[in-house]
């Protein structure tokens, strides 16, 4: 059973970056006539085709728990696979990511980074690369929507502790808006390394939301208190057993 689910999982991945070259490229002229909506436009379909995708052939169903963010708002999200990010992006209505800088060179995702408002981020320069985050926030502050971020800086796999960076802290100070924690299983069937995609129900868990106004550290202790537990229960529900 297990080598047939690898064989799933191998299917499932090549299908994945094909459909990749052949939406981002096709649906291209979109993006250039419709702007940032319709870049957003294309890149949702792309993450909703990976979801149903990965049912059928994997058995890994997508579900979104809580109210979507709308608006503009800071949404800030536990991060253990690429899976949480199409999830993610899939609901917003008008999502941008702070993302590693290295990714704007990627083919075709660098190309759509840009289109919808991604801001890139140096992570290897700590300091200074929220001071250059947070300048990038103030000139793209127009054009609105969810700016998501992942506090803790980078994929977690399930059951690894890791700390919530001061990022998130700094772009709700300067944002001034709400924010949305979410919470996520994802990593229990789509690993951070490796081939093999479990069936089961990946969970994205919006929570409840913080309100701005907080002093920064208030409001990392209050986003981590939210988001670990969540998260641990969703594992936990999804038979990983969180020490």
């Amino acid at each position: 059973m297990i080598v047939v689910q690898y064989l799933r999982s191998i299917v499932f991945i090549v299908q994945m970056y094909i459909m990749l070259a052949v939406i981002a490229v096709g649906l291209f002229p979109v993006a250039l006539i419709g702007g940032r909506d319709g870049a957003i436009w294309v890149c949702r379909a792309y993450c909703k085709w990976v979801c149903h995708s990965a049912r059928w052939i994997v058995g890994l169903r997508a579900e979104i728990r809580g109210e979507v963010p709308s608006g503009n708002v800071l949404v800030a999200s536990k991060h253990q696979s690429f899976l949480d990010i199409l999830m993610i992006y899939a609901v917003v209505p008008r999502g941008k990511f702070i993302m590693k800088k290295e990714l704007v060179w990627t083919p075709f995702v660098g190309w759509y980074a840009y289109l919808i408002g991604c801001i890139p981020v140096d992570r290897g320069k700590r300091g200074a690369a929220v001071r250059s985050m947070l300048a990038k926030v103030r000139e793209s502050r127009m054009m609105g929507g969810q700016l998501i971020i992942f506090p803790q800086g980078t994929r977690v796999a399930p059951g690894v502790k890791r700390e919530y960076k001061i990022g998130a802290g700094a772009l709700y100070k300067e944002l001034q808006q709400p924010c949305i924690p979410a919470a996520t299983n994802v990593g229990v069937f789509w690993p951070r390394h490796g081939v093999l995609r479990k069936p089961g129900v990946a969970v994205i868990e919006f929570l409840p939301v913080i309100p701005p106004g907080l002093k920064v550290s208030e409001f990392m202790e209050r986003l981590e208190a939210e988001i670990e537990p969540a998260s641990d229960a969703l594992m936990a529900e999804a038979g990983f057993v969180v020490r």
